[in-house]
């Protein structure tokens, strides 16, 4: 079942705005270590900023909450498998608020996506709850 959706758009070039003007602050303040060294490493850093800014007010509103009620930026982290595909942690408030939107006996999925085509980056976010699968039940041996 899906317990929540959302999205968002941002612009590349005010990322890069943004960049250029608070730097580490800014860096510090909204993205993880491992999203940090991420986008330095990337030709487009400001993209990939931007990129991961838009999956987590994507996730804030799939959390059906946006950026308040305590979720702090750093609490939704996006990082890729090897594949490049991406994924998206959520740990502290944001975790909290997954846990309470979980039915009883469900596990939750975070599924995320981004694209760029400048000067755009956006996200879509949903979040998805699976029935707990249970251990298989041993045989009995017949009679």
């Amino acid at each position: 079942m899906i317990l929540g959706i959302g999205t968002d758009l941002a612009n590349i070039d005010r990322i890069q705005g943004t960049l250029d003007r608070f730097g580490d602050r800014f860096r510090n303040r909204v993205f993880t270590e491992t999203e940090q060294r991420k986008a330095e490493r990337r030709a487009d850093t400001a993209g990939t900023y931007a990129k991961r800014w838009a999956a987590k007010e994507a996730c804030s509103k799939a959390l059906g909450t946006g950026l308040r009620m305590g979720i702090a930026w750093k609490d939704m982290a996006v990082s890729n498998l090897r594949s490049g595909q991406p994924v998206m942690q959520v740990t502290g408030w944001a975790e909290e608020r997954l846990n309470e939107m979980t039915p009883e006996g469900y596990e939750t999925i975070i599924h995320v996506t981004l694209t760029d085509d400048h000067p755009w980056a956006q996200a879509f976010v949903v979040i998805e709850a699976r029935p707990v699968s249970e251990p298989a039940a041993e045989s009995a041996p017949l009679p």
